[in-house]
């Protein structure tokens, strides 16, 4: 890492490198205390409630780009706080976090959709005595950001949203759009249609939308790979952000913490009273209505994509941090425990909303960080 080599004083502020916008990477800082630093990183988080408990190490870990944003806040937070840890997140999306994890390349996985069943089967062969879990720890909405120049505001559908990605809704001046705009100034602009090139679980949760609230204009399957012919694609939130920034006449989706600098964000009409805006609180209450449906200690929730509820924001997801609830890696059990412990920490948490993401809901995050403290 080319962090190893940046020196000492670097490492005491927390550095962060950034690589391609692939991997997130941070070295523990130069404190001695082996715990909290008892002030605030450069970012302003409070690090003084940040317990160490004597971890050290490297921490691998590769999944969703959707939390990116997330962890490399808490990375920076972490590492100000607690010396000789160091931490390199990989977020190439869910599919080839999950992959990474199964194989026993990391300590753990990211990922915008809880593990399938043969998933959990199988990560007995890296769990020994047991199997892994998922652990909800960051929420937040699916933004739909599109450029259309001229158009600051647009309402669409789960039916015309399908129908686009779908290729069926070809220019922005079609009658299905006008219908739903009526005052907007649509032009004949064609439609350029963005997904994820890689195995997304933002995808995942789109398809899901798509598929609960839109059934017969949505034929496929929801998953993490687009099916779809036809359309643009680009790897990782990043990227198909950056394609919409630079692109008349597209539209994609990306976690709100991508959809900045000038992305401008649909309302969807939902059925309820009025179209819902992309936002976290309105994430929020979708969340608060999610049921727990893992088994044992696994936290996978269900979510409603079809609620009409005044307010709730439908296209939402809940980034999960895969782990082994028995037989991790005893060079890296303790820094797992301390690193996962202050993400759902409610201090950990607090940092979430500013940047576009919804933090857990109270009820369930107390059972994350029981969850991660048992963790052997």
């Amino acid at each position: 890492m080319k962090l190893q080599r940046m020196n000492r004083r670097a490492l005491t502020l927390g550095a962060l490198a950034v690589s391609g916008a692939l991997a997130l990477t941070a070295c523990g800082s130069d404190d001695t205390s082996g715990g909290g630093s008892g002030g605030t990183n450069t970012q302003g988080a409070d690090t003084s409630k940040i317990k160490c408990d004597d971890a050290k190490g490297q921490l691998l870990a590769n999944g969703s780009s959707a939390q990116a944003n997330a962890i490399q806040t808490w990375i920076k937070a972490y590492t100000a706080a607690c010396k000789d840890v160091q931490i390199n997140y990989k977020p190439e999306g869910s599919g080839a976090g999950v992959t990474a994890f199964l194989q026993g390349q990391t300590a753990f996985a990211g990922s915008d959709s809880a593990l399938k069943p043969e998933e959990l089967t199988e990560s007995a062969k890296v769990c020994k005595d047991s199997s892994a879990i998922d652990l909800p720890m960051v929420g937040g909405p699916i933004a739909v950001g599109y450029n259309v120049p001229g158009v600051d505001k647009l309402v669409l559908d789960a039916k015309t949203l399908a129908d686009i990605f779908n290729n069926k809704i070809k220019n922005w001046d079609d009658e299905a759009i006008k219908k739903l705009n009526p005052d907007a100034k649509l032009p004949d602009t064609k439609i350029q249609a963005f997904h994820r090139s890689d195995e997304s679980g933002t995808t995942d949760n789109l398809t899901k939308y798509l598929k609960a609230a839109a059934p017969d204009a949505w034929p496929y399957e929801p998953g993490k790979a687009w099916e779809p012919k036809g359309g643009q694609s680009a790897q990782g939130s990043s990227g198909v952000a950056q394609q919409v920034k630079q692109t008349a006449g597209s539209i994609s989706y990306m976690e709100l913490s991508y959809a900045k600098d000038g992305i401008k964000t649909v309302a969807i009409d939902t059925g309820a009273s009025a179209p819902v805006e992309a936002n976290v609180d309105n994430a929020t209450k979708a969340i608060a209505d999610a049921k727990v449906v893992g088994k044992g200690k696994d936290l996978a929730l269900e979510l409603n994509y079809a609620t009409k509820a005044d307010g709730a924001y439908p296209i939402t997801l809940v980034t999960y941090e895969i782990v082994c609830e028995k037989g991790n890696k005893a060079e890296t059990l303790a820094a797992t425990k301390s690193f996962l412990g202050y993400a759902a920490s409610e201090e950990g948490q607090a940092t979430l909303k500013d940047q576009g993401y919804a933090p857990i809901p109270a009820e369930i995050n107390a059972k994350v960080r029981e969850t991660v403290a048992a963790l052997s």
